[in-house]
C-alpha cells in the first residue's frame, strides 16, 4: 500500500461523498420547509415550466370567477328588489280591487288613493336602491351588463329589466272615479305580468351565471390539483429521506475523519 502525505485519495473521496450528501440534505430540508419538491426551474425544468403555465391559467380563471360572482350578486340584488316590487304591485292591485266596489264612500276612496300613492313611492325607492357594484338592472333606462365568463374573454350579457312605476305603466293610476279605477285595474294587471316576466328573465340569467361559475370553480380545482402533482413534495417520503441523509451525513463525517488520520501512519515508520 502506498502511503503519501501530499495526496490523500481516501480523504478526497470521503469529502466528495460528504458534499454530495450535504447537497441532498439541503434539497430535502428545503422541500420540507416549503412543501415543494420543485422550488426552482433547476430542480425539474419540465415540471416547473408546466406548473408555471397551469398557475397562469388558474390565475386567469380566478379573475373570471370574481367577475361571475360580481355578476351573480348584481342579479341577485335586482331579483330581491324585484320580488319586493312584485309584492307591492300585488298590494296595489288589491287596493284597486277594493276601490272598484260600488257605493264606496269618499273617505274610503281617499284612503285607498293615499295607500296606493305610498306603495308607488316605495316601489321607486326600492328600484333606486337596487344597485350592486355600480349596476342597477331594474332602474329606468337600465342598460345591459356584460359579465366575463371564460378565460378567452367571452362574456354573458344580462339585459336590464326596468321595474320603476313609470316603466310598469302604473305611475299615473287614479281611483277618483269608476272609469279611472277600471283603467287602473288594467294597468296594474299588466304591471303584475311585466314584473313576473322580468323576474323570470333575471332568474334565467342568474342560473346561467351560476352554472358557468360552478364549471369555472371545478376547472380551477382541477388545475390546482395538477400543479400540486407536479411540484408538491410528498412529506412522508421527504421525512424518511431526511432521516436517512442525516445518518449518511454523520457516517460521512466519521469516514472523513478516519481518512484524514491515515497519513499519521507514516510516523510509525520513524519510531
Amino acid at each position: 500500500m502506498t502511503i503519501t502525505i501530499n495526496n490523500n485519495a481516501s480523504a478526497a473521496a470521503a469529502l466528495l461523498a460528504l458534499n454530495a450528501t450535504e447537497t441532498q440534505l439541503s434539497q430535502t430540508e428545503l422541500a420540507i420547509t416549503t412543501g415543494l419538491k420543485v422550488n426552482a426551474a433547476k430542480d425539474n425544468p419540465a415540471a416547473y415550466a408546466v406548473a408555471q403555465n397551469l398557475k397562469g391559467q388558474v390565475s386567469t380563471l380566478q379573475s373570471v370567477e370574481l367577475a361571475l360572482n360580481n355578476g351573480e350578486s348584481a342579479i341577485n340584488t335586482a331579483v330581491n328588489a324585484g320580488q319586493s316590487v312584485a309584492n307591492l304591485v300585488s298590494q296595489i292591485q288589491a287596493k284597486v280591487v277594493q276601490a272598484s266596489q260600488s257605493g264606496l264612500d269618499t273617505t274610503s276612496q281617499s284612503a285607498l288613493s293615499y295607500d296606493v300613492a305610498g306603495l308607488l313611492s316605495q316601489i321607486d325607492q326600492l328600484v333606486a336602491n337596487a344597485s350592486f357594484n355600480g349596476y342597477n338592472l331594474i332602474q329606468s333606462g337600465a342598460s345591459s351588463m356584460s359579465v366575463l365568463s371564460s378565460a378567452d374573454g367571452s362574456t354573458i350579457t344580462v339585459s336590464g329589466v326596468p321595474m320603476d312605476v313609470t316603466d310598469l305603466g302604473i305611475n299615473a293610476i287614479s281611483l277618483t272615479n269608476s272609469a279611472n279605477v277600471a283603467t287602473a285595474m288594467t294597468a296594474v294587471a299588466n304591471a303584475v305580468n311585466m314584473v313576473a316576466e322580468n323576474l323570470a328573465s333575471l332568474g334565467s340569467a342568474s342560473n346561467l351565471l351560476q352554472t358557468q361559475n360552478t364549471f369555472t370553480s371545478q376547472l380551477v380545482s382541477t388545475l390546482t390539483a395538477g400543479v400540486g402533482t407536479l411540484v408538491d413534495a410528498n412529506m412522508a417520503d421527504e421525512s424518511a429521506q431526511l432521516q436517512a441523509l442525516q445518518v449518511k451525513q454523520q457516517l460521512g463525517v466519521q469516514a472523513l475523519s478516519i481518512a484524514n488520520q491515515a497519513p499519521n501512519a507514516i510516523l510509525s515508520l520513524f519510531r
